[in-house]
C-alpha cells in the first residue's frame, strides 16, 4: 500500500490516547459529556489557558463544531465573514448555509483576513436589504498552512470589538498552528470570543473542544448542541482523549513533531529547486510539479491534488501527522530527487 501524505487523520489514534481509552473501557461513566473524564479534561484545558471563566463543550468533528457555534451566535438575518479559502466556504458542503446563514467571503492574503478586509465587507453591507455581518471566522492554522501572529490576531479582535462583531477561531489544526506561530495557548483567551481546539487532526479518534470566552455566548449552548445533533451520548470517549492529551502536554508535542517533519520536507524540496505554492510553516505544504511528475509520484504516494498552476503545472498537498516518521520523509525526498533527475 502507498504511504499517504493525504491528510493528518489517516492513522487511528496516538498510542497514549488509545491506552487511556482502553484503561477506561470497563468503566461506567455518565453520558453526554457530564462524566469525570470530561470534567478533568476541561480543568486541564482551563489550567493551560490560565482561564477559569471559559465554558468548554466537547463535540466529535470540526464541521459539527463550526455549524453549532456559528448558528448559535448569529441572528437569522446575520452572516459570517470568511476568507475565500476558509474551510466553512470550501470544504463543508454548505453546512453553514444549511443553518440559514450566508458565508460572505473576501479574498484575504495568504489565507488570512485583515482588519481592512473586514472593513471593506462592512462598508458593502450597508442596510437592511442585505445580510448583516455578525461574525468573523478565521482558522489557525489556515487552509493553506499559514498562521496568524499574536499581533495580527490582536488587531483583528480589536477591530471586531470596536465594530460589535464576534471573532471565532477554527482550531482544527491548532496544535500545528501554535507550534508554528508566536501565539501562546494562554493568550487565546484575550484574542477571540470563541474557538475550538481540534483533536481529530492531531492524533485523536475524533473530537473537538469548543471553548467559549465571551459571557454573552455561554447561556443555553448545551441546548443548541443537542438541537443540532452534536451531543454525543458517550461523550466521555472524547473527554478521555482530551484528558490524556493535555495531561503531559502531548497535545502540543504532537504539533511540534509534525511541523518539524513538514519543515524538513519544505527545506529539502527547496534545495531540489521545487517551488511551493505558499510559505507554510505548519504541517501542510504545497509543492508544485509538472503534470507528468505528479502522475509518476501518484504511483508511489497518496496525496491531494490542490490546484492547477500555470498551464502544465499542479500544486499538490503533503500533510505530515503525529505518526509520520523522519524515515518516510527521507524516502519521499529521495523518490522526488530521482523523479526530477
Amino acid at each position: 500500500m502507498k504511504y499517504s501524505f493525504k491528510n493528518d487523520y489517516s492513522e487511528l489514534c496516538h498510542p497514549e490516547l488509545l491506552d487511556a481509552l482502553l484503561k477506561a473501557s470497563n468503566e461506567q461513566n455518565t453520558g453526554y459529556g457530564l462524566d469525570k473524564h470530561s470534567d478533568a479534561a476541561k480543568e486541564l484545558i482551563k489550567e493551560k489557558l490560565e482561564c477559569n471563566h471559559c465554558d468548554i463543550h466537547f463535540v466529535t468533528g470540526g464541521t459539527q463544531a463550526n455549524a453549532s457555534v456559528i448558528s448559535h451566535i448569529l441572528r437569522p438575518y446575520e452572516a459570517v465573514l470568511s476568507c475565500s479559502t476558509g474551510h466553512i466556504n470550501v470544504h463543508e458542503t454548505g453546512a453553514i448555509e444549511a443553518t440559514g446563514h450566508k458565508v460572505y467571503t473576501v479574498p484575504g492574503v495568504d489565507g488570512k483576513l485583515t482588519p481592512s478586509d473586514i472593513e471593506t465587507a462592512l462598508k458593502y453591507h450597508q442596510d437592511e436589504h442585505m445580510v448583516k455581518i455578525g461574525l468573523v471566522y478565521i482558522s489557525q492554522s489556515t487552509e493553506i498552512g499559514t498562521v496568524y501572529s499574536a499581533d495580527e490576531l490582536k488587531a483583528l479582535y480589536d477591530f471586531c470589538k470596536v465594530n460589535q462583531l464576534y471573532l471565532y477561531i477554527d482550531g482544527a489544526r491548532l496544535s500545528s498552528g501554535l507550534a508554528a506561530s508566536d501565539v501562546e495557548f494562554n493568550q487565546l483567551k484575550d484574542l477571540c470570543d470563541v474557538m475550538y481546539i481540534g483533536g481529530t487532526k492531531i492524533g485523536m479518534l475524533s473530537g473537538e473542544a469548543i471553548v467559549i470566552f465571551n459571557d454573552r455566548l455561554k447561556p443555553y449552548f448545551r441546548y443548541h448542541i443537542k438541537n443540532k445533533g452534536a451531543m454525543l451520548a458517550k461523550g466521555y470517549v472524547v473527554g478521555i482523549q482530551f484528558e490524556a492529551a493535555f495531561k503531559d502536554d502531548l497535545y502540543f508535542k504532537m504539533g511540534k513533531h509534525e511541523n518539524e517533519l513538514s519543515s524538513y520536507l519544505s527545506n529539502e524540496l527547496k534545495k531540489l529547486g521545487v517551488s511551493l505554492l505558499s510559505e507554510s510553516s505548519t504541517n501542510q505544504i504545497f509543492p508544485i510539479f509538472s503534470k507528468e511528475q505528479v502522475e509518476q509520484l501518484q504511483k508511489l504516494y497518496a496525496f491531494e491534488i490542490w490546484e492547477p498552476v500555470e498551464e502544465d503545472k499542479i500544486a499538490i498537498r503533503f500533510v505530515t501527522s503525529w505518526a509520520t516518521s523522519k524515515e518516510v520523509c527521507i524516502e519521499l525526498i529521495e523518490d522526488i530527487k530521482a523523479l526530477i533527475d
